[in-house]
């Protein structure tokens, strides 16, 4: 029908492109994002935060680019497991494997940080003779305004990469949400979002001409220029505060 984007509100798209190819490249420093225009992690980037842990200003700390990377690693050390490394190859090479998942909750860093992974557990089921690959996230705590539609459209989009590095076709996307909840500052967003009409969802185009974004290396070395969403239309946006 097309690719998952809430329509009820606009979505910065690129906002969420560029939050997930900073997650996939393993940096957790905010500033690094912040470089790519997105500044949606600044409010716990501070150094009223992340001295707490005795970091500096920016250091995020084990967030999900370094549980994807170098999970069970001693961060800031590097010398974890390469989970999306891992997934990449053991869909290339066991695409039946009922082991293509990557968790970003690890507990023994869950109390480093200032704020734990929400979105904790995504697996892939590859259907190897129709070649499809479909992806089910798993998320312990959901913001239903602000975050939920920028989980949905981020994991659609990764999909969507990895099915192309690894010459499949997208499936479905399985969302299950543990603790779904909506703050008492969006109740009136909310019930603007909710009076709304739902707009016709749009397709995602991947520019690859040259079929060279193959593999673990292609699906590092996207850009949002490779990307193109085509026929986007929603209502305005909402705004509304984070919840710290």
């Amino acid at each position: 029908e097309g690719f998952p984007i809430v329509t009820t509100k606009k979505i910065p798209f690129r906002w969420v492109a560029e939050e997930l190819f900073w997650f996939l490249s393993g940096d957790t420093n905010e500033a690094s994002l912040r470089t790519r225009g997105v500044d949606i992690w600044k409010e716990w980037a501070d150094l009223e935060h992340t001295s707490r842990f005795g970091r500096a200003a920016g250091d995020l700390g084990p967030v999900y680019g370094y549980l994807w990377r170098s999970f069970g690693g001693h961060y800031p050390e590097r010398d974890g497991v390469d989970q999306i490394a891992r997934l990449i190859h053991n869909i290339e090479h066991e695409p039946n494997s009922r082991r293509l998942i990557v968790t970003g909750w690890d507990p023994a860093q869950s109390e480093l940080v200032d704020l734990p992974p929400c979105h904790t557990l995504f697996q892939f089921k590859v259907e190897e003779d129709a070649k499809l690959i479909h992806c089910q996230l798993y998320q312990r705590s959901a913001d239903a305004f602000l975050g939920v539609p920028f989980n949905i459209s981020s994991y659609a989009l990764l999909t969507h990469l990895i099915a192309h590095v690894c010459d499949l076709r997208v499936g479905d996307f399985i969302y299950t949400l543990g603790d779904y909840h909506i703050y008492q500052n969006h109740l009136t967003q909310v019930e603007e979002l909710l009076a709304r009409e739902p707009l016709p969802l749009p397709q995602l185009e991947i520019k690859d001409e040259d079929g060279r974004l193959r593999g673990l290396p292609g699906l590092l070395s996207f850009r949002y220029e490779h990307l193109n969403l085509i026929g986007y239309k929603s209502h305005s946006k909402i705004a509304a505060p984070v919840a710290v």
